[in-house]
């Protein structure tokens, strides 16, 4: 018989954020800005997040707080959150 691991456990994902701007649009971004984009619904926003992630929702996070896209950060950076 032969072992296999979970997909979450052989292939390293990262976090997707997905949330709302303070203009009420949906924003989904990879934790370290390497892709993001901006939706007009939380069904596209999710859609995006799990193309781009390789089909993993469990590293998609949604936050309950205003999130705003910022493509120009360094991939470094964390995600710009805003109190709601």
């Amino acid at each position: 018989m032969k072992l296999v691991e979970p997909p979450s456990c052989s292939s390293p994902s990262t976090i997707v954020f997905i949330g709302r701007n303070r203009c009420g649009q949906w924003i989904a971004q990879e934790q370290h800005g390497l892709y993001g984009g901006l939706f007009v619904s939380r069904a596209q926003a999710i859609k995006y997040a799990l193309f781009e992630n390789g089909q993993h929702p469990e590293t998609i996070v949604e936050l309950p707080s205003e999130i705003e896209l910022d493509m120009a950060r360094s991939p470094s950076a964390t995600i710009s959150q805003r109190a709601a």
